[in-house]
């Protein structure tokens, strides 16, 4: 960090580097510090360069690090700082006929390219040489600009004509010189008042520990007789039999549950890194509330801090989506129930189904039919139901007599038809409509 003097100190340095140049390359030549409207008369056409800082802005990769520097009771946690660009006008100024202000723009624009950092060692040069001249910049020696951590870097400011031109507008009949502009970045000034700090406290204040986060890192399925599989590789659709297997980190708290939709289940083998859950082995509560349909999987978990539980408030993981297939669990073939027959022989009728999961009252479910001999298929809805049931019932109308296999869809969740192991074709459950 730089004290009040870093400004200055840029000015100053940049002003004996160009002078220095040239010198070289024009003999004679000075370089000044003034506003470009104190440059009148004679001084137009005598060689020079004048450097004159027009503007100083907020750095934008700084502009933030000066805040929360107090705590709300004064108390000092850093120093105050900013962070800002030094913007230049260097005019030139000569005999046009001799190209004078081009020579001498090229010269500071090497100068400039050659030095395009104010490194300490460059810093500490010039503000030591104008202690030991006891020059009008001898003040400059208290600068600690040298010290700043953050380089002060040189470059050549982006600006348009138009820029420049309402730059020169503010110097009201100031006939317009050659110019370039040019951008120091970034000075560091630190602020110098001291901050409060009160006593410190006798007793710690309690502090609350906030909870960890259960987190899901994958979910597998284990269906009897079959091998665990990712849920991925089964587009998240399970049946309700089986053991569903959760891997991931800090699944394990002071109480760990697994909830699906709204219902929440004891895992039945817990540990920090995998959690298992057996369906089949739910307990009559947890089981009725197991419904057909897409559900979200999620950790939830209690935590406590010390001896206390904390039970206001539930730790929860993200949510792996699940969809809860039905099974059909009627087993003898079905058959339509207060069936008719129309005079083109089409049959209707109601076919109730029973399920393994509950159907709610406001989902949709529908049944599906497809014709074993032909290519014949329906969809019907289910008939509308004022309470939840795992029979649902659907009005058949106009059906071709036949075998139909049946699939029960609820919210998009379908149930599954069983193969026959000789023939490896869809044989049951099964619908015979005669």
């Amino acid at each position: 960090m730089s004290n009040y003097l870093a400004i200055a100190t840029v000015t100053a340095v940049l002003q004996q580097i160009l002078q220095e140049t040239v010198e070289t390359d024009l003999p004679g030549a000075q370089v000044t510090t003034v506003r470009p409207d104190q440059k009148q008369g004679i001084d137009l056409d005598k060689p020079g360069i004048n450097l004159y800082l027009y503007q100083v802005s907020p750095n934008p990769a700084w502009r933030n690090s000066d805040l929360r520097t107090r705590r709300p009771k004064g108390d000092l946690s850093k120093q105050r700082q900013a962070g800002l660009d030094l913007h230049y006008l260097l005019t030139f100024y000569g005999d046009e006929r001799e190209l004078i202000p081009q020579r001498l723009l090229g010269s500071a624009v090497r100068s400039l390219v050659d030095l395009p950092v104010l490194n300490p060692d460059i810093l500490r040069r010039y503000t030591r040489r104008n202690q030991m001249l006891a020059s009008s910049y001898s003040y400059l020696a208290e600068s600690d600009l040298a010290d700043q951590v953050q380089r002060v870097r040189l470059m050549p400011s982006n600006i348009t004509t138009e820029d420049l031109s309402r730059i020169w507008s503010v110097f009201f009949q100031t006939p317009y010189s050659l110019s370039l502009a040019y951008q120091g970045t970034v000075i560091l000034i630190e602020g110098d008042r001291a901050g409060e700090k009160g006593l410190p406290l006798r007793r710690p204040p309690s502090i609350s520990v906030a909870p960890q986060i259960p987190k899901i890192e994958s979910v597998a399925f284990l269906e009897p007789g079959g091998d665990l599989t990712p849920l991925e590789r089964i587009a998240n659709q399970i049946v309700a039999r089986g053991t569903l297997v959760i891997k991931g980190q800090q699944l394990l708290g002071d109480r760990t549950y697994l909830q699906i939709g709204q219902t929440l289940l004891t895992p039945h083998q817990m540990s920090d890194g995998e959690l298992q859950l057996d369906l089949e082995n739910l307990n009559r509560t947890e089981a009725e509330g197991i419904q057909a349909g897409v559900a979200g999987l999620k950790v939830v978990q209690t935590q406590s801090i010390g001896n206390h539980s904390v039970s206001q408030s539930r730790v929860s993981s993200n949510v792996v989506p699940l969809a809860i297939c039905p099974t059909v669990t009627t087993d003898e073939t079905l058959e339509l129930e207060n069936i008719d027959e129309n005079e083109y022989g089409l049959y209707s009728g109601v076919l109730t189904v029973g399920l393994d999961v509950w159907v709610e009252s406001n989902q949709q479910a529908f049944v599906l039919l497809n014709s074993l001999e032909t290519e014949k298929a329906y969809v019907f809805r289910q008939i509308s139901s004022s309470s939840r049931t795992r029979e649902p019932q659907f009005q058949i109308e106009g059906v071709v007599a036949g075998e139909y296999l049946v699939r029960v869809q609820v919210d998009g969740a379908e149930s599954r038809l069983n193969i026959n192991p000789t023939t490896d074709r869809y044989d049951s459950p099964k619908l015979v409509v005669s």
